[in-house]
């Protein structure tokens, strides 16, 4: 069995003015640095990172001093035209109402469709599993964002729920555990231990 720990990055700035951070790479901010530093995580003998800045800062925080591997696939989307703005100044923008109305799934204006977001962070989830399983890694840690962990839990959790329905705070997330050899099989679940909503 492969215990994972999928936890969402901390505070940014645009976080905290509900700006769409998605391909923005900006750093903590000093409040979400704060936070990390009273969160506990037990260490993993793996480390799996987002290459964007926010969250190589927080895997240095929660795990000090751990080398980790940096997937490109894990990052954010990329929201396009509404990228590092939030839906007050996004106000009165046809593309932005339009895309509010399918319930977000009409493709970003100018960034990624829903359906490529998806298969990128699924892509990376499998690369870090295949490593996990070739290096006999028990537990494992990933750090990366809110909506990749939303598409790969969505995707392989045990429990049935929308994409929006697997939201986690800043600092949070999700304990989870696959066995391997069903995995390899393509029968793999994520079976959800704990739920880590913090932020």
């Amino acid at each position: 069995m492969i215990r994972l720990y999928l936890i969402r990055h901390g505070q940014t700035p645009g976080n905290k003015l509900q700006r769409y951070i998605g391909t923005t790479d900006e750093p903590l901010s000093t409040e979400g640095k704060e936070f990390l530093e009273k969160l506990t995580y037990p260490m993993p003998e793996a480390l799996y990172v987002s290459p964007l800045c926010r969250c190589v800062e927080t895997a240095g925080i929660l795990f000090p001093g751990k080398s980790f591997h940096i997937i490109e696939e894990l990052s954010e989307c990329d929201f396009g035209e509404f990228e590092n703005k939030n839906y007050k100044e996004l106000s009165g923008n046809q593309d932005y109402q339009r895309w509010i109305d399918s319930n977000g799934t009409l493709p970003f204006p100018g960034g990624e469709s829903r359906e490529a977001f998806r298969h990128r962070s699924l892509t990376g989830f499998q690369k870090a599993v295949t490593q996990c399983i070739r290096n006999n890694i028990k537990t494992a840690a990933l750090v990366i964002h809110g909506g990749t962990i939303m598409n790969i839990m969505e995707e392989y959790a045990d429990r049935p729920r929308a994409f929006y329905e697997w939201h986690v705070k800043n600092g949070g997330g999700y304990l989870a555990e696959l066995e391997p050899a069903l995995w390899q099989k393509g029968r793999g679940e994520l079976c959800v231990r704990e739920v880590y909503m913090e932020g």
